[in-house]
């Protein structure tokens, strides 16, 4: 639980310019435009979750989210576990409280090295405010694949456009 993402996240910082894109936030044109900014705009819907377990093998969370980027660079996220594990701080930074996460702010894309930063500005997680939460991504489809940055996370969350 404790390592859920908080992307914003996933992970989920763009410091997103705005799009010159007029097409709406659902259309296949959109997000086929040049500016890699287009991509992320909009509501994304949490498919899956993963987290290593102690011996190895990958464990996919039972949760439903929601991460949203705007067109301004601002990001949100939400992510709930139905049924929470036990707590437990074997985590190196804890983004849920009771099996639910969300937290808000600004990003900053890097497209050179398919990273953006996540400027934590308000967290139910009081510890998370004024982070910077550094995140890898891959976009595949319709599909955003989000991952930590930090070697000690080695949680994977994908991400489906609305």
């Amino acid at each position: 639980m404790k390592k859920l993402l908080s992307v914003a996240l996933l992970s989920l910082s763009f410091a997103a310019s705005p799009s010159s894109n007029s097409s709406s936030p659902g259309s296949e044109n959109r997000r086929r435009g040049p500016d890699l900014h287009d991509q992320f705009d909009g509501a994304w819907r949490l498919t899956s979750l993963e987290e290593p377990e102690a011996e190895g093998k990958i464990r996919r969370q039972d949760c439903t989210g929601l991460l949203v980027f705007t067109n301004d660079g601002h990001i949100s996220v939400q992510v709930m576990l139905p049924n929470p594990p036990a707590a437990s701080s074997a985590a190196p930074m804890q983004y849920a409280q009771g099996g639910y996460e969300a937290s808000f702010g600004t990003y900053a894309l890097d497209q050179n090295s398919n990273t953006f930063t996540f400027h934590v500005e308000g967290a139910l997680v009081r510890s998370l405010i004024g982070k910077d939460l550094k995140r890898t991504y891959e976009l595949s489809g319709n599909q955003l694949i989000v991952k930590s940055s930090d070697l000690n996370e080695h949680w994977r969350a994908v991400w489906e456009h609305y």
